[in-house]
């Protein structure tokens, strides 16, 4: 952006200064109360300008919170990624077909939520846009305080929904400005925009905008009197629809992942409750709501709804369907592949989402898995490192990393941290890139150095508690695992996680040729010492402390996964393996399975991922999955969402590990075959 381009706010909130909100999870600080009024604010921004002739033009646009841009009616697109406001992303936008010769109008919809969540970096006063036309090289129409606004009155709603994770989006059509985003709008009656200095630091954001697109319902019926909507699978986006009806009707939306006897279950599992009023205005009106949501089904209230008009506007990252293509004679890996495929694809935005519904935010262990998965799915790796140098820049905050990133809810998980280092190297392992590598190991070294202060003489670390030690999630499917979560002192998985990550970073080392032979020790002596911490010579087992005599499967499975086991311990532990099957939760699984391919036993491999039990992703479509869920079954957690890619690891075990059995065929095309 030039130097002359303006950052322009609301009125409302040219004179406040920004909320601090970052820090550590277990820090207390008091943040200052936020106006409630300021909260769910929707401007609408708009500018009419004059061409003379047409070139080729681009609009760089960022905003804060978020932005739907328009050009003389016609969307064009929506931004930007999530991103801290020391590193904010723009968006450089072809724009020249949707100018004309003449007067035009560009026209910007700004959310600022206001909320403190794992969505945005809200709820810190920073609000307003920048933006700037270029044709042939040359600036001819900036952001400066000509740009007039107004806040949208018609999103009516103060409750919110999920972890505060979105405002309910009532909707008044009585109180919408029709046509404000075309040139003939009259607009006298809107404020002047006001020109701040911002300290939000622009950089050109690399990934793509997200994909928006409509879809017809796969069917459409009455019911008494309302109409039933599927779409016939788990989508995220909105529904758009007109209605013609008396001025005040009320029309009530019902959206849900399942059914409910006859309604759809708006109060849903994942702790969201999708349950939406749109007020008519006694013309013909179209249902405009702004954010979006996770679900299959809607109902909605008949009476003056235009049946014909029902859609829904789908949203997320761009993925070529021809990237990644299973072939394999096998129905069930071949529903498997698709529940998979379809939960990434869902839940991937702007970045890699736990899920788009209750939380909507990436957190780095789930992103793990996803962008595994989703870098084979698409064949493009620019999300995956913008993923990286995300949680690269929650190091602000603290150097052992975030646990959400970027997003206003400061959270942070030990296990997550210490796998960093472990998508770094998967990461290179699809690129090939060294210069990307080498800017990452201070990073993956500081993770290191951050533990370091929890270390005992023998290495390993204890009551490392300015970080949530995770295990597993859902707590009861943690086999039972004998140590407090919360608790101090030294056990197993925390121990394997550091351990591998010391191993991990040596890996990137040596590959880097920077590694010397004190570190190859240091590795060997850390795993010794978490063999005679842990491991009993008389079970041929791990267990979960050095005193206890539990042998959880999550003991077991990261040794494996890490190769720390002792030699000639292998049969044993897959043994336990066997008997246990997913005694863990879906995101523990992909460690489990890459752990049974680390020893050869691809056989058990198979059997579990296609396994008829009620933990398995067979169980999930035995249940109607039509995306990956959050747990085994939808009643194995009290607040599953069914929608969850950390649920994706058959995508990666089909590519990178399986020996299907004699008369199975499993063949995957992508990039980086």
């Amino acid at each position: 952006m030039e130097k002359n381009t303006k950052w322009i706010m609301a009125n409302e909130f040219a004179n406040l200064t920004p909320l601090e909100i970052f820090h550590k999870e277990n820090e207390k600080i008091e943040i200052p109360p936020h106006d409630p009024t300021l909260k769910n604010f929707h401007m609408l921004v708009r500018k009419n300008f004059t061409l003379q002739t047409l070139q080729p033009a681009t609009l760089k646009i960022t905003a804060d919170d978020y932005y739907k841009l328009y050009i003389n009616g016609e969307f064009v697109a929506q931004g930007p990624a999530p991103g801290y406001h020391f590193s904010y992303n723009f968006n450089t936008i072809d724009v020249e077909k949707f100018l004309r010769v003449g007067e035009n109008t560009i026209a910007v919809h700004v959310h600022y939520m206001g909320l403190i969540n794992r969505v945005l970096n809200s709820g810190d006063l920073r609000q307003g846009l920048i933006a700037q036309l270029e044709m042939d090289g040359k600036t001819i129409l900036s952001t400066d305080s000509s740009w007039k606004y107004t806040r949208a009155k018609e999103y009516t709603a103060t409750r919110t929904t999920g972890y505060e994770t979105q405002f309910i989006e009532d909707f008044d059509s009585r109180l919408e400005a029709k046509g404000w985003m075309l040139p003939d709008f009259d607009d006298t009656s809107w404020q002047a925009t006001t020109e701040v200095a911002t300290d939000h630091v622009l950089v050109e954001q690399t990934t793509d905008l997200v994909n928006v697109y409509e879809i017809k319902p796969a069917s459409v019926s009455r019911q008494n009197d309302y109409f039933l909507i599927d779409f016939g699978q788990e989508i995220t986006g909105r529904l758009k629809v007109r209605a013609n009806g008396e001025r005040g009707q009320e029309v009530t939306i019902m959206y849900g992942e399942e059914m409910d006897g006859e309604i759809p279950r708006h109060q849903m599992r994942c702790n969201c409750d999708y349950l939406d009023t749109w007020i008519l205005s006694g013309e013909e009106d179209e249902l405009n709501q702004y954010d979006y949501k996770a679900f299959r089904y809607v109902a909605i209230t008949a009476q003056s709804v235009i049946e014909s008009s029902i859609v829904a506007e789908v949203r997320h990252y761009p993925m070529d369907e021809a990237a990644c293509e299973l072939t394999t004679n096998s129905q069930l890996l071949h529903d498997i592949w698709n529940i998979c495929a379809n939960g990434v694809k869902y839940g991937t935005q702007e970045g890699y989402l736990d899920c788009p519904s209750r939380e909507k935010g990436q957190y780095l262990g789930d992103s793990v898995i996803i962008a595994h998965a989703q870098a084979y799915l698409s064949g493009d790796l620019r999300l995956f490192r913008k993923a990286i140098n995300d949680f690269v820049l929650s190091a602000k905050i603290c150097p052992g990393l975030m646990a959400v990133a970027p997003g206003s809810f400061m959270q942070e998980i030990a296990d997550y941290s210490l796998l960093w280092p472990y998508m770094v190297l998967t990461y290179y392992r699809l690129s090939s890139d060294t210069a990307f590598l080498r800017q990452m190991l201070p990073i993956a070294e500081g993770i290191l150095s951050h533990f370091d202060q929890y270390k005992r003489p023998d290495g390993l670390i204890e009551s490392a508690l300015d970080k949530w030690n995770l295990i597993d999630w859902p707590p009861n499917l943690r086999d039972d695992y004998d140590f407090d979560e919360r608790g101090s002192g030294c056990h197993n998985v925390i121990n394997a996680f550091y351990v591998g990550a010391v191993k991990t970073v040596g890996q990137i080392r040596a590959i880097l040729d920077i590694s010397t032979d004190d570190e190859g020790k240091e590795f060997e002596d850390l795993r010794e010492s978490f063999i005679r911490e842990f491991f009993k010579q008389e079970l041929g087992l791990f267990t979960d402390t050095k005193e206890s005599s539990h042998t959880a499967l999550h003991s077991n499975t990261l040794p494996l996964f890490f190769s720390l086991h002792p030699d000639g311990a292998t049969p044993s532990m897959v043994e336990l393996i066997r008997q246990k099957g997913f005694s863990c939760g879906v995101y523990h699984s992909y460690f489990l399975l890459k752990g049974l391919a680390a020893v050869g036993e691809h056989e058990l491999m198979y059997d579990l991922l296609t396994n008829q039990s009620e933990r398995g992703w067979v169980n999930m479509l035995r249940e109607g999955a039509t995306t990956c869920f959050e747990a085994w079954g939808v009643d194995q957690k009290w607040n599953t969402s069914l929608c969850h890619p950390w649920a994706s690891s058959p995508i990666i075990i089909m590519i990178e590990d399986l020996k299907p059995p004699e008369g199975v065929s499993v063949h995957v095309k992508h990039k980086f075959c």
